[in-house]
């Protein structure tokens, strides 16, 4: 008896194979036959499988909860109860946790848009809206993974919608939509250390790369306030087209994607959120109100596809293995997968009410 190795669809395989003296051509039937079967069942798999092991988690805004989504067959695992608003959600670089941001704040109808895009806001409200807000609410909720339930919050400033972590995974940089602030907080001690002074209507965090710096996008005027890490103060202040909603960087840092929803110069379009293919060769970005989601090509930055999915959807996560896209659809309630293989959607999940963030875990 000897070895051979033999390759199937992309697999090496080590096989025991009998061969007796002057019948080789027994082995190279066998070989051949792999061969046949294993192209006949990639013939037939016209869709990408789903990978064990990873969760989807789903903020829903209105319900006040997030749905867990198994990731071997996109069936609802648990419903977690976790407090007011949850929006903004990230999970911890050990994996352990997921941190969502919650808010007493009362949701009200987006404002009217003016001619270049940018949001009329009333002139006769106060900046927070303090009379029906309920700001024990606010906070940024501690949702342990192993036990799925809430256990814990931090005080994070007013109205949290949106928030990055640092590199180290110590401290949480936190948008405060009404109060026109980004707030610093330790995670170790829980205290909130920095509360630094932005533009209106402050929504999207990013940490760079390195993580020396992390940026907010503030809806208003289209205002990108760019924070240094360590000393906690702008290092600089510039604008974007209106209504700039989030910040994706390339891992080698040096070039970022803004969308912004006011300036959606494709048909229909209100650019929302956006996420890179895991080897970065696509840019994924969700589009609200024209209920899709648009491929482009990373470094050429041409469109190369554009995929229906869901009512709205904001944001969006991918798959530990970079084959599925799941996207939040907030008026119809419920989440679509994308498959990345063929760029359609596969299948549409039941979430709670305004599903709004989503955030991935490996287990």
């Amino acid at each position: 008896m000897r070895r051979r190795s033999i390759n199937i669809e992309g697999m090496r395989l080590r096989v025991a194979v009998f061969t007796l003296l002057g019948h080789d051509e027994f082995v190279q039937q066998f070989l051949t036959k792999a061969i046949i079967v294993s192209a006949i069942l990639s013939a037939l798999t016209g869709l990408s499988l789903p990978a064990a092991g990873y969760h989807v988690y789903v903020t829903n805004e209105r319900s006040g909860d997030v749905t867990v989504i198994n990731g071997s067959d996109f069936s609802v695992a648990a419903t977690i109860p976790v407090g007011k608003r949850p929006r903004g959600i990230h999970l911890s670089p050990d994996g352990r946790v997921v941190y969502v941001a919650l808010s007493g704040t009362p949701i009200e109808a987006p404002p009217q848009i003016d001619a270049h895009g940018n949001p009329i806001f009333d002139k006769k409200k106060g900046g927070d809206d303090d009379d029906n807000a309920d700001k024990a609410a606010d906070g940024i909720g501690v949702l342990d993974i192993a036990a799925k339930k809430l256990t814990g919050k931090l005080n994070a400033g007013s109205d949290p919608e949106e928030f990055a972590l640092s590199r180290d995974g110590r401290r949480i940089y936190i948008s405060n939509e009404d109060t026109k602030t980004a707030s610093v907080i330790n995670i170790a001690s829980g205290k909130l250390e920095h509360i630094i002074p932005v533009g209106q209507e402050p929504e999207g965090v990013t940490t760079t790369p390195d993580g020396r710096q992390f940026y907010v996008t503030c809806e208003a005027g289209g205002d990108i306030y760019v924070i240094d890490a360590d000393s906690y103060s702008t290092v600089t202040h510039f604008k974007v087209n209106g209504r700039p909603r989030s910040v994706a960087f390339l891992s080698a840092g040096g070039v970022g994607f803004i969308p912004s929803e006011s300036a959606g110069e494709l048909s229909g379009s209100r650019p929302m959120r956006v996420k890179w293919a895991t080897d970065e060769r696509r840019l994924y970005v969700s589009n609200g109100r024209a209920g899709t989601i648009s491929v482009f090509d990373a470094h050429s930055y041409e469109l190369l596809d554009t995929i229906k999915v869901g009512t709205r959807p904001w944001g969006i996560g991918l798959s530990p293995d970079g084959k599925f896209l799941f996207t939040a659809n907030g008026p119809s309630n419920d989440v679509s997968v994308v498959d990345l293989k063929t760029n359609k959607e596969v299948s549409r999940i039941k979430a709670g009410s305004s599903p709004w963030g989503i955030a991935i875990t490996s287990r």
